[in-house]
Parts: C-alpha cells; sequence; structure tokens
C-alpha cells in the first residue's frame, strides 16, 4: 500500500461545485439524516464529487466541508483514508484495484500486477500513453474465496488469471467494458463452491425419535368403531360435539363445527384444539379503567402493539399490575394470548417490576441491557 496524499497542484483545478443534478441530489442526500448528524453524508458527497470529476479534488474536498460545515481536516481524513477515494487523475475508461491481501496474494495476485505493469504503466497510479488506463494495488476487497480479484469502479472481477485480466484490460481500453460480465470468471454462483455442490446432495429422510409426539401419532393404530347400545339407566355422556346420526359417521347438525369441536383422546390429546378462557374466569387478572399516564407495556419483551391493545382491553395499563400476577393469573393471560408459556419464559413479571421500580433505568440495573 502506498502512502495516500491528495495529488500535485499542477493537477489540481482551481474550484469545484456540483452540477445542477448532483446539487439536487446532496441536497436531498443530506436531508435523509437527522439535525445535528449531517456531518454522516460526508462519504456519499465525496463519492459523487469522484463520479462527476472522475477523481477527489482538493477542491472538492474544501467544497465538501464546506457544505456539511466540518473541518477541512476531518474530510481530508477521510478522504485519504478509504480506497476507494481516487486522489489524483485516473483512467478515464478504468482503474484496475488489484487486491494484494493475504487470500489473493497466495492465489495468485502477483501474477495480476505483474499483467497491470506490462499492459498500463509500471507504476501504480501512473496513466497509460492514451490516458484510459491506470492501476494501484489495495487491501482486502472481501471476497477471498473468489481469490484472486480485482475491482474496476464499482464492479469486481473474481477468479482471474493472468489471460483473463489481459482479456479484461483490453475490452476495457476499447471503450467494450459492458461486455465483460462482473463477479467470477469461472463455472461458480457467486460464492458457493466451484463446479457446483459435492455434499449433501441426496434427499435426506426426516429424523424421527421413537418418543417423539410425531413418532407416537405415526404409530397409534387407528381406533376401532364398534356400535355399542348403552342400558336405559346409563347416565347421558357429557359432550361438546353435537348430536350424531344413527350411523356414528358424520354430525347430524353442521358438520364443519362439530369437527372443530371435537375432542381429541388417547395419545395425541395434546394437539386438541385450545379455546380462549373465559373472561368471567376466576384467575383473570383484575383490570383497571384507563388512567390519565398509561406506562408502555411494550417496553415489556415479548409484548408488541398488538399484545399491548389487548393486554389495555382486558384492563391492564401499568406495569404495577403485570408484576403482581400470580401462577394462575399468569396462566388466565397466557392462554388467552395464545402464548404457551412465552410469559413465564420472557419472565414478564420479574421485568415488570424492574419497570416499575425505577424505570428504564432500574432495568438495566437487572436485565443489563436497556427495554425493547
Amino acid at each position: 500500500m502506498s502512502v495516500r496524499r491528495l495529488a500535485e497542484e499542477q493537477f489540481q483545478p482551481a474550484g469545484f461545485s456540483f452540477n445542477a443534478e448532483n446539487a439536487v441530489w446532496a441536497d436531498a442526500t443530506i436531508r435523509k439524516y437527522p439535525e445535528g448528524r449531517q456531518q454522516s453524508a460526508v462519504i456519499p458527497l465525496l463519492m459523487r464529487a469522484q463520479e462527476q470529476d472522475g477523481w477527489v479534488t482538493k477542491a472538492a474536498i474544501e467544497f465538501v466541508a464546506e457544505k456539511l460545515d466540518m473541518p477541512y481536516i476531518r474530510v481530508l481524513e477521510v478522504a485519504t483514508f478509504y480506497t476507494q477515494f481516487q486522489l489524483r487523475p485516473i483512467g478515464t475508461r478504468a482503474h484496475i484495484q488489484v487486491c494484494g491481501t493475504t487470500p489473493c496474494m497466495l492465489r495468485g495476485a502477483e501474477d495480476l500486477i505483474k499483467v497491470c505493469k506490462s499492459k498500463i504503466h509500471h507504476d501504480p497510479f501512473e496513466l497509460n500513453e492514451s490516458g484510459t488506463l491506470s492501476w494501484e494495488e489495495v487491501e482486502c476487497q472481501g471476497a477471498c474465496v473468489n481469490a484472486p480479484m480485482i475491482m474496476i469502479f464499482k464492479d469486481s472481477y473474481e477468479d482471474l488469471t493472468p489471460t483473463q485480466l489481459e482479456h479484461i484490460i483490453d475490452r476495457f481500453d476499447a471503450g467494450k467494458g459492458s461486455d465483460i460480465k462482473p463477479g467470477p470468471q469461472i463455472d461458480r454462483v457467486f460464492s458457493a463452491a466451484a463446479g457446483g455442490p459435492t455434499a449433501l446432495i441426496e434427499p435426506i429422510e426426516p429424523i424421527r425419535f421413537q418418543d417423539s409426539p410425531a413418532a407416537q401419532v405415526e404409530a397409534a393404530p387407528a381406533p376401532a368403531v364398534t356400535a355399542s347400545v348403552p342400558p336405559a339407566n346409563a347416565a347421558k355422556p357429557v359432550t361438546d360435539a353435537p348430536e350424531t346420526d344413527a350411523k356414528l359417521k358424520t354430525p347430524a347438525t353442521d358438520k364443519k363445527a362439530a369437527a372443530e369441536n371435537i375432542k381429541v383422546k388417547g395419545d395425541n390429546a395434546d394437539t386438541a384444539r385450545s379455546e380462549k378462557p373465559s373472561l368471567e374466569d376466576k384467575n383473570r387478572p383484575a383490570g383497571i379503567e384507563k388512567p390519565d399516564a398509561v406506562d408502555d407495556l411494550k417496553m415489556i419483551s415479548g409484548v408488541g402493539p398488538k399484545i399491548e391493545a389487548t393486554l389495555n382491553g382486558l384492563g391492564i395499563y401499568k406495569f404495577e399490575q403485570i408484576s403482581k400476577w400470580k401462577k394462575a393469573e399468569r396462566e388466565w393471560v397466557d392462554g388467552y394470548l395464545k402464548f404457551s408459556g412465552r410469559i413465564e419464559r420472557d419472565d414478564w413479571v420479574k421485568q415488570a417490576k424492574a419497570l416499575a421500580k425505577g424505570g428504564e433505568a432500574e432495568y438495566i440495573k437487572v436485565f443489563g441491557k436497556k427495554p425493547r
């Protein structure tokens, strides 16, 4: 890597300003950032300046610093740190950045650099005779699996050989760089294995353990259906299902409703359709009238806007209410929300106690992080 300095004064233009289109774009880009954070637009503005002039001039750095109300030295630090910014005139048709970090070097980056020296110029950043091409060596470009690689402006070209790079340079020098497809130059999909997958290519049957619910359901024999006549004095069984016809096959009333309410017996009883607990249940937590100041229940992990609205509908508005829920009350709410134990797993009560006691500060003290 070479020391990154601004180009000599003889190359520097007298001034810089965005053209009309880029000026509109720059103002719109700056407005994307919150008040007081507009200086975060420094990188996009420098990139747009480079795209307009071909490289980042001293005048462009000064212009961006003034536009973002930044010290000149801070913008200079950004421009000289990132190798994406060119600090002197480069090839008008291609500036080739050869990755020279360890993976690429082990895979032939030195040979790519030799090609650049022979076809463009012996020294980096120097233009070829026609001023259309230049090159440099840079640090990791983030495609180590596809080493060796180069970048030309915003596109990367990977899995290169010296012969392929020679062809790429010739096409760009002829003004036909669009003929070259960016990405891997071999039979590879992005960073997938070259030549296609070699493992896990056969379909795998899912493993079913003997004691798993699925295995039990599959192994359980279908219950035999037999017709029987109860004694005349037998008590009528209690059931939620509607009356059935004499053939004992389908409900005599609404078949769909009966199917939804049928109770599953035997080993797969856990799969039975669950119903919401009654609002009249004694275990329902006591609600209150909506107070003038309600707590933001969404600060509790596991509570989103929809769940918060449901809790408010039950008269739950304060952390203190949740912090006092007993086991039966937690189970009622868990069933009402169909959470399958989530209230216990997320420990709503402990969270609510911390928030009720000291808000966010107490929450951080107890849990070591901010509430969501």
